[in-house]
């Protein structure tokens, strides 16, 4: 391979002012974890991150880079000495590997080091003339080109490349501290939980499970959704709480009107997420809601289940379209797992007409029909805690029918 190193860039954490060092400590420790184990020398510059290729695979380190949030792009790179004719020959050896058909181009220098005896136009001009001279198939555009060869001359040594690789972008995940978000296993809320890391926040899970009510298949597909989203964890491992909600389930189903089943529900979950999040010290609770979605996630719904906390509720889709939350689920790879027909305790039982704007004081009203606060600190007690990687192997179908007695005997 022509690449011997790959060039990182930071996004707004350049932006940061005073706590910029601290940002960039936090970027430059995530990118060590993530790249464990391959065979890579990494360089920390101020605004950059090279890394050494040495004989890894390349694929393996930007498949890697892929999973860190707050790298604004990446670019498999040849370093060279910044001297003309290093760079010269460089240039033609990147674009001869690359390019195998007739092509437009043009070169883009960069020039940080001014003792270099030529300008950057200057530089362009040399590279370009030399290259066209051995590569009949090239062309120079300089304003629509097909490829653009990028010449960075800096102190230490000469960066060339052709293609920038975009990154997650965002903040190094737990700079903003932890949040705890509610999963289901749709569509949703993996994609929610990873734009929450993105922007820095490191997460823990909560799934309400509710076998035999639902199958332990809706249980395993959360387990393996957790174990993708581990990946974009600082330490690629994820916290997973498995609340028994069955007994509250049925309650629910039994004593709540029709209307307003779903409304009670999702209020009974925000109560145990509630005590959840004090209790493993996260700052806000987190979920896969989209305005006007569905029926709980009209405005008059969300204020009507808030009211039972005073905890801040963050929702990273509430603006999104459908569209984009499949695309978003298709490259963060839950796609397929999020759209497997295993019901979870939300959608086992939707009643004909939900109400899309349920009322505080009716909803206050409802809930006197049973004892929920002991049923909800039973939930709270009797929650157990799995810890995931991408490498975990948990078969939940294997080891019993209820995820609760599955999870009795398994270590944290």
């Amino acid at each position: 391979m022509i690449y011997n190193q790959i060039l990182v860039r930071f996004g707004d954490l350049t932006l940061k002012g005073r706590n910029q060092k601290e940002f960039l400590n936090r970027e430059y420790a995530l990118v060590r974890h993530k790249l464990e184990g391959l065979n890579v020398n990494i360089i920390n510059k101020h605004d950059r991150i090279y890394i050494d290729i040495l004989d890894e695979d390349y694929k393996k380190i930007i498949n890697a880079l892929d999973k860190v949030s707050g790298l604004s792009s990446y670019s498999l790179c040849l370093k060279c000495d910044s001297n003309l004719d290093a760079i010269k020959e460089s240039g033609y050896n990147l674009v001869h590997a690359e390019i195998t058909t007739p092509k437009t181009f043009k070169i883009e220098t960069r020039r940080a080091n001014k003792k270099f005896p030529l300008n950057s136009l200057e530089v362009s001009k040399e590279v370009s003339a030399y290259i066209l001279a051995k590569m009949g198939i090239l062309e120079v555009d300089v304003k629509k080109p097909q490829v653009t060869l990028t010449i960075e001359i800096r102190e230490d040594a000469t960066y060339l490349y052709l293609d920038a690789i975009k990154g997650m972008g965002g903040f190094p995940v737990g700079v903003a501290g932890k949040g705890l978000l509610m999963l289901s296993g749709g569509l949703d809320s993996p994609v929610a939980g990873y734009l929450a890391q993105k922007q820095g926040i490191e997460l823990e899970c909560v799934h309400f499970e509710s076998t035999p009510l639902t199958s332990i298949e809706s249980s395993q597909k959360v387990v393996d959704l957790v174990k993708i989203m581990s990946a974009y964890s600082k330490n690629n491992k994820t916290a997973l709480h498995m609340v028994p909600f069955k007994e509250l389930h049925m309650m629910i189903l039994d004593k709540i009107p029709d209307s307003y089943k779903i409304t009670i529900m999702r209020r009974m979950m925000y109560r145990i997420a509630t005590k959840l999040a004090k209790k493993r010290d996260c700052l806000c609770i987190l979920n896969g809601e989209s305005v006007g979605q569905v029926a709980s996630q009209t405005l008059q719904s969300m204020v009507t289940i808030n009211s039972v906390t005073n905890y801040p509720i963050v929702r990273p889709l509430a603006t999104y379209d459908k569209v984009d939350i499949v695309a978003l689920a298709r490259k963060i790879g839950t796609y397929d797992l999020s759209i497997k027909p295993f019901e979870d305790c939300c959608t086992i039982y939707v009643p004909r007409n939900p109400a899309t704007a349920p009322k505080l004081d009716k909803a206050i009203e409802f809930e006197k029909a049973f004892d929920y606060e002991e049923m909800v600190d039973w939930c709270v007690d009797n929650t157990k805690t799995i810890y995931l990687t991408p490498n975990s192997d948990l078969d939940l179908s294997l080891l019993g029918l209820e995820v609760r007695n599955v999870l009795e005997d398994l270590k944290k």
